[in-house]
């Protein structure tokens, strides 16, 4: 296999794995919201779900890129928002480690 070859598989590949990490953050971001909607609880970061969701499927991005570091890091932010909502809410433990 020659060179180029070689790069068009990393590449290839790369886009692949956060095309795959950046589908499974966002399932993970609808199912928390939904499980928040399921409590009772009234999800206050609505519009940082919104926001998330139409980031990714935005064809405009902060950081054109082909690898979606923006998109996962968008995801991430407001997946970790609708944890920190679930525990302010009593539905999720707070982490352990934190400071005596």
């Amino acid at each position: 296999m020659s060179a180029e070859s070689w790069i068009i598989v990393a590449v290839t590949t790369l886009v692949l794995l956060t095309l795959f990490f950046t589908v499974r953050l966002l399932v993970q971001l609808v199912r928390a919201r939904r499980r928040l909607r399921e409590s009772g609880m009234p999800t206050e970061n609505k519009v940082v779900f919104w926001a998330a969701v139409l980031y990714v499927l935005s064809p405009v991005d902060l950081i054109p890129d082909p690898v979606l570091i923006d998109d996962i890091g968008v995801l991430l932010l407001a997946l970790k928002s609708l944890h920190s909502a679930a525990e302010t809410a009593g539905l999720r433990p707070a982490p352990k480690g934190g400071a005596p």
